[in-house]
């Protein structure tokens, strides 16, 4: 049985700074995921690359593995009985995610193949109203996947794209964006919280800020969701996009959540099996919410695997895992002034466990080939948000990301392995 989350029910909520027997139990916690028992290069795993992808426990594998093994059918379709079973596991999947993140209503949730999709299908959808001279606003902080499609819907329709920019710190300039929506701004997309920065957005006063002016708001939430509750009736948001895989559940699975007002007037992005209702040679109707939306047979072990996810990050609870990960973040930021030449990008007062910094005078694709030969495993790049990165004058970043099952021990790994990197550069 893996149920070392159960030990969580004997300590009471974590406040301020983590304490010891908290630390104890969230690495205990380890054992739930099978991944920590290989080596990488003769040493124990230290994966610190959770930002681009996170470890899956035990749980969600043995719910994709059941699925395959014993309800292997197609929803929706059949009247057998592996069907209507398959059927019953992914809309209730469906009905975790609308509690987890508080939906209105079950069909306010569509299931896709992840941000980037969910994303894609708004600006294509929503975006078919564009015209020329509008305006898009995003920030200056976002993800290609909250730029390329905005872009492209700019090409198709003459819109035009802003941005608010951020400052030094790497928070956005909350009276740039308010001054930015204007008469002409017709959307909003806006990340919750920074990829490569680790920045939390003050989401609900921006979405507060957009509807005063009858603006809806996207909100790109692949990196918060594992890290912070997230209650889109609070928010107010329009549209909330995340992914399955961040949220240490399976690739290929990912949820957007929209008002059901907006998704009920949006036209069908993608065409096929499941979102209609009726199809002649001379015409068809579509579904009813989310199925409009979900063309073609859907990933049905995915969902039911996210739906997996969910609950086991729920059974932890996320007091818990912020305090955890609020305790590593601070313990790195001050491992980290003990490197000679390091400098952080992204400081922010509000931040989730990101640590993205340059080391002067090594390039960050050989930092992360160093640390890779100790076993730590970091992502080293433009992280997909190339101005970003422009803003800050630097090519590339090293990205040391979080999760629940990282521990004080692995931080002390990875900056053991920097200074290493300092001594083979010569920089002792």
């Amino acid at each position: 049985m893996h149920n070392s989350r159960v030990e969580l029910g004997l300590l009471g909520s974590a406040t301020g700074t983590e304490s010891s027997e908290l630390a104890v139990v969230f690495a205990r916690l380890r054992a739930d995921f099978p991944i920590f028992e290989r080596m990488v290069h003769g040493k124990p795993l230290v994966y610190l690359d959770n930002g681009a992808t996170s470890q899956k426990p035990h749980c969600v594998i043995e719910a994709e593995a059941h699925y395959y093994a014993r309800l292997n059918a197609n929803v929706h379709r059949g009247v057998h009985r592996l069907s209507q079973e398959a059927t019953d596991a992914y809309e209730g999947a469906r009905d975790i995610v609308q509690r987890f993140v508080n939906a209105a209503q079950r069909e306010e949730i569509v299931f896709v193949r992840g941000t980037t999709e969910a994303i894609n299908l708004v600006a294509n959808s929503y975006g078919v109203r564009f015209k020329p001279g509008d305006e898009i606003l995003i920030t200056g902080m976002e993800h290609h996947s909250n730029i390329v499609p905005w872009q492209l819907a700019c090409e198709r329709t003459g819109a035009v794209l802003r941005v608010a920019p951020v400052n030094d710190r790497g928070e956005l300039i909350v009276e740039e964006f308010a001054r930015l929506l204007g008469p002409r701004t017709r959307f909003v997309a806006v990340t919750h919280v920074s990829n490569a920065l680790g920045t939390i957005n003050p989401v609900r006063e921006l979405v507060a800020m957009a509807h005063e002016c009858g603006v809806p708001v996207l909100v790109d939430g692949a990196q918060a969701v594992p890290h912070i509750a997230v209650d889109v009736q609070a928010l107010d948001c329009d549209f909330y996009a995340f992914s399955g895989h961040k949220l240490y559940g399976p690739t290929g699975i990912g949820v957007l959540y929209g008002k059901s007002a907006l998704l009920d007037a949006m036209p069908p992005w993608q065409g096929g099996g499941d979102m209609i209702r009726e199809v002649s040679f001379a015409g068809m109707t579509w579904n009813d919410l989310p199925y409009k939306f979900e063309a073609g047979t859907p990933n049905i072990a995915g969902a039911i695997g996210l739906g997996a996810a969910i609950r086991y990050l729920s059974d932890i609870g996320f007091d818990r895992v912020a305090a955890h990960e609020r305790a590593l973040l601070a313990y790195a930021t001050e491992q980290a002034q003990t490197i000679p030449g390091l400098r952080m990008i992204g400081t922010a007062r509000d931040k989730a466990a990101i640590v993205s910094f340059v080391l002067e005078d090594v390039h960050a694709h050989d930092v992360g080939t160093i640390l890779d030969l100790e076993g730590v495993a970091v992502r080293t790049g433009h992280h997909c948000a190339m101005p970003l990165m422009a803003r800050f004058g630097v090519p590339a970043t090293v990205r040391a990301s979080f999760a629940l099952y990282n521990t004080q021990e692995e931080v002390d790994a990875l900056f053991a392995a920097l200074h290493k990197v300092r001594e083979i550069f010569h920089h002792a």
